[in-house]
């Protein structure tokens, strides 16, 4: 496993954490006019073409074989399943909520890959997830009180477990360039979000709004390609256990984003959870085991 101390690893995990903190908020603003698999189908769409684009202009290979199938799946898996889920669940969740039950992915890779024997257990991994889910929750307890449909929670679980999924089984797959495997992967999750979206029987109309236009333009932009090709630059760094402690990190970001723009208020938990999750990320992620070699970074 490479150096979790190094300069990049934590500049790309800094830059996930940002422009990932923006996606929840957004997709409330693309659900207030737009049915749910037809946003997430226009927003992968244009970020499928954006990549395929940067693919052509630096002339990178299109994989094959084993390769190819490995990002289609990923892509389904990804970006398909997981924001239809998530698409979903934020009609009815605020951003700060849903982003927070989204810090478990950490948990739950961390599980999978331990039974899947990618990695060993290592009990400061545990710890810190722990610690940082606590932080979390601190964070979120008032949202929490409110009642919320119980479809649209365990939508939010069921998108958990697939990031997570994605996370171990990219660290598995052939080695592509990070932007062809989400180049592959958010064109076969589009068509996938497209048919979804048919069978649903969803307006397939334009957006109107001027702030749906710019939520869409982020999600595109920053929240798809500039975060999904830094995440998995980040796993190839740092594997799937350790990288996923982004998904701790991104929810302060999505409250403050969220009560900016979207009027989620802000309570004094958010200043008592905020150290807590940036400590369990430091020791979960960032400090590197006692005795650990640590190799240079590519």
């Amino acid at each position: 496993m490479r150096e979790t101390g190094d300069r990049i690893g934590i500049a790309l995990f800094a830059a996930v954490a940002v422009f990932g903190g923006g996606n929840a908020v957004g997709v409330r603003f693309s659900n207030r006019e737009l049915d749910p698999l037809w946003g997430a189908a226009l927003r992968f769409g244009a970020a499928a073409l954006l990549l395929l684009a940067i693919m052509a202009a630096r002339r990178l290979a299109f994989p094959r074989g084993r390769a190819l199938a490995g990002a289609v799946v990923f892509g389904l898996l990804n970006f398909g399943v997981t924001f239809a889920l998530a698409y979903y669940a934020l009609v009815y969740l605020h951003a700060g909520l849903a982003q927070t039950i989204l810090s478990l992915v950490p948990l739950v890779t961390l599980l999978l890959t331990v039974a899947q024997h990618q990695e060993r257990f290592r009990p400061a991994l545990l710890a810190g997830t722990l610690l940082a889910a606590g932080g979390v929750a601190v964070i979120s307890q008032a949202p929490l009180r409110a009642s919320v449909p119980l479809l649209a929670l365990l939508a939010v679980f069921g998108a958990v477990l697939c990031f997570a999924e994605a996370a171990v089984l990219v660290h598995r797959l052939p080695k592509v360039h990070p932007v062809t495997m989400n180049a592959v992967g958010m064109s076969a999750a589009a068509l996938a979000l497209f048919a979804g979206s048919f069978a649903a029987g969803d307006d397939w109309v334009a957006p109107r709004l001027a702030a749906t236009w710019w939520a869409i333009a982020y999600m595109v932009v920053a929240g798809s390609v500039l975060t999904f090709v830094f995440y998995l630059m980040l796993v190839d760094r740092w594997g799937p256990s350790r990288s996923v402690y982004v998904f701790v990190v991104i929810p302060p970001v999505t409250i403050l984003l969220s009560a900016w723009l979207d009027g989620e208020p802000l309570t004094w938990s958010l200043l008592l959870g905020a150290p807590l999750v940036l400590l369990g990320v430091y020791l979960g992620a960032l400090r590197r085991p006692k005795g650990e070699p640590g190799p240079a970074a590519r």
